[in-house]
């Protein structure tokens, strides 16, 4: 598919998912409450979903008990389970054209977006852990004259993960694909916003051969469906990817019922910090407008803060403004379109508000307007606002949106000074060609992950986690296996 037209068509002619997967098949909410699924692009329901109440969450986590205690999962090899996750990989693969266009619905992801980026990352994710599986060794203490010690780690059984609408699978896939490795069953509640394409992943599941009951979803609120996965007392574990305040009542809930493990991976507020002696400006540039403009800001690692050197500041702003304005907002099922609209209308009105604060604080606004557009959907061109200071909200507050603050700093030190004041701790960029600076600067910015002249670059190989703010634990590599795990030590007398 080419056009606009071509996608447009294919995505009205898919059978779009409508209720919740519990053991292996469809099942509607117990007393039929449904809720709609709104489209940002359109601003009508392209369809709609069951609100999942307290009893289908004891349904959903009642089948994953039953599903691990009778081994049906748990109980095969390593490499079995790894043989159904790559051929579900391949299924994604195959249907990943059916997957982007529910992205492009639910959530108004650019489609050739979700299919060239979001479906291969999740394909990868799959694949990965799937070949990974009969790789993984326990251990055996040296050293012991009168015993054998053996360290192993065993599936902590039941884990609930609750995901974000911004990568609805991959997201989603970064933490199914280690759970089930693990040998686990999980109970997964998607956001509100972007349950469809989670629904279909389920069901490819099923046919690369997932057992009935080992993967189940549940859709819903997440003050209700997902407070009562968060405290259920049969939940061995929960995972979950979203903002700082909903993690932090996550954690109470964990208290309040049977002091699970919680993992969260939160917000961010990363910055990227661009010296005069960058060893190609214009690609800092493009970079710069690109983390903060793709999936429409809507990434907890954006570059929502740009600390530029103060010598380069004004050409190196208007170098980045131009790229920005080089970004064609518009349709999603346009491939030419580089940004899709904001995941609704209300949350575009938070994101205007943060930028008319900023403006009120005394910063300026160079680039976007302080009005939302005219016109259907949940559309937004890209802000910029510079003379940003660190006691302006703009600098400390995620936004989750198309919206960049620029800050200027005189030297390393002073860089340093403003990339670590923040309560977030997720990511950061730094553009130099000194070598020692980048070795000094990458040991002293306070984040998990610290990009070195390029930004948002990986592989599934490393781990992707923050630190204050932004959570703890980690999502992929072999580390995400940490949190679905519990380790057994077994002493054995000679």
């Amino acid at each position: 598919m080419n056009t606009r037209d071509e996608w447009a068509r294919f995505a009205s002619a898919l059978i779009v998912p409508s209720t919740m997967w519990l053991d292996g098949a469809w099942f509607d909410a117990a007393d039929r409450a449904r809720q709609d699924v709104v489209s940002p692009h359109t601003g009508t329901a392209v369809a709609s979903v069951p609100l999942a109440t307290p009893e289908d969450v004891d349904r959903a986590v009642a089948g994953a008990r039953a599903a691990f205690r009778d081994g049906r999962w748990s109980g095969i090899s390593a490499r079995d389970r790894g043989a159904v996750l790559r051929r579900w990989a391949d299924l994604i693969q195959e249907h990943r054209d059916e997957l982007a266009a529910l992205i492009t619905l639910e959530m108004g992801k650019p489609v050739v977006q979700a299919r060239d980026i979001e479906l291969r990352a999740t394909e990868a994710t799959f694949r990965w852990y799937g070949e990974l599986a009969d790789k993984l060794l326990d251990e055996a203490p040296r050293g012991l004259p009168d015993a054998v010690a053996l360290v192993t780690r065993e599936p902590v059984g039941v884990v609930a993960a609750i995901t974000p609408y911004n990568f609805p699978l991959t997201l989603s896939g970064w933490k199914i694909a280690p759970a089930l490795l693990a040998g686990n069953s999980i109970v997964v509640k998607p956001a509100t916003q972007s349950p469809l394409s989670l629904l279909w992943l389920a069901e490819l599941g099923s046919a690369a051969g997932l057992p009935d009951g080992v993967l189940q979803v549940v859709t819903g609120a997440g003050g209700s469906t997902g407070a009562a996965l968060a405290r259920h007392m049969d939940v061995d574990c929960l995972t979950f990817t979203g903002s700082p305040e909903v993690g932090k009542r996550l954690l109470i809930y964990a208290g309040e019922s049977n002091a699970k493990a919680v993992h969260l991976e939160l917000g961010g507020k990363s910055p990227q910090l661009v010296f005069a002696d960058a060893p190609d400006l214009a690609e800092a540039a493009r970079t710069v407008a690109w983390a903060i403009t793709f999936n429409a800001g809507q990434m907890c690692t954006a570059g929502s803060r740009l600390l530029v050197e103060e010598s380069i500041a004004e050409p190196f702003v208007a170098e980045v403004i131009a790229e920005i304005k080089n970004t064609a907002v518009g349709d999603p099922f346009d491939p030419s379109t580089g940004i899709g609209p904001v995941a609704s209308t209300r949350h575009r009105a938070d994101i205007l508000a943060h930028a008319r604060s900023a403006v009120a604080q005394g910063a300026t606004l160079a680039l976007g307007s302080l009005d939302a557009p005219a016109g259907d959907g949940a559309y937004l061109d890209p802000i910029v606002c510079t003379n940003v200071r660190p006691e302006h909200d703009l600098f400390r507050k995620e936004v989750f949106g198309p919206v960049l603050s620029v800050t200027s700093f005189t030297d390393a030190d002073d860089a340093i000074r403003l990339a670590n004041d923040s309560s977030f701790g997720l990511g950061a960029g730094l553009w130099t060609s000194n070598l020692s600076r980048a070795h000094r600067l990458s040991r002293e910015i306070d984040a998990g992950l610290v990009w070195v002249n390029c930004y948002e670059e990986g592989d599934l190989s490393v781990p992707f986690g923050g630190r204050k703010l932004s959570g703890h634990s980690v999502d992929k590599s072999i580390h995400a296996l940490d949190k679905f795990t519990s380790t057994k030590t077994t002493w054995i007398r000679l």
